[in-house]
């Protein structure tokens, strides 16, 4: 075993996974097959669901009707001063637009949606994730 180290051990570590990669046969312009290697890509895609668009709409619709509904119980939220300062950003920037909005408004918006999110994906919801990651 007369293996050498000097280059250290991730080196070596890297040849040898270099090594590995698997090869496919290129043909080039003079049609010579050629070993080309393989690269893994480094950040994988997801597939969105061909109905993804479809869904999307019927979602906001159930969230603007139950957000249409007058709210009976009233509520008390405590925000930080960003999140406070964000929701009024918001309800400026839709003012800008011509949009009438509120602080309640997005509010509820937002609960429903993640209410919503976590009725139809359950432990895969924003909602079970940022619980998850609060918890541990």
């Amino acid at each position: 075993m007369s293996e050498d180290y000097s280059l250290g051990t991730y080196s070596k570590l890297a040849e040898v996974a270099e090594k590995k990669k698997p090869a496919i046969l290129d043909m080039t312009k003079d049609k010579r097959p050629v070993k080309a290697t393989v690269e893994t890509p480094r950040y994988r895609d997801t597939m969105v669901p061909s109905n993804y668009g479809v869904k999307f709409q019927d979602n906001i619709e159930l969230i603007r009707k139950a957000v249409k509904l007058l709210g009976e119980k009233a509520a008390t939220h405590r925000f930080t001063p960003k999140e406070k300062e964000a929701i009024t950003d918001l309800v400026y920037a839709y003012k800008k637009k011509g949009i009438t909005t509120s602080e309640n408004e997005i509010t509820r918006i937002a609960i429903n949606y993640l209410v919503l999110d976590y009725q139809q994906r359950k432990e895969e919801s924003i909602l079970s994730s940022v619980l998850e990651r609060l918890n541990t």
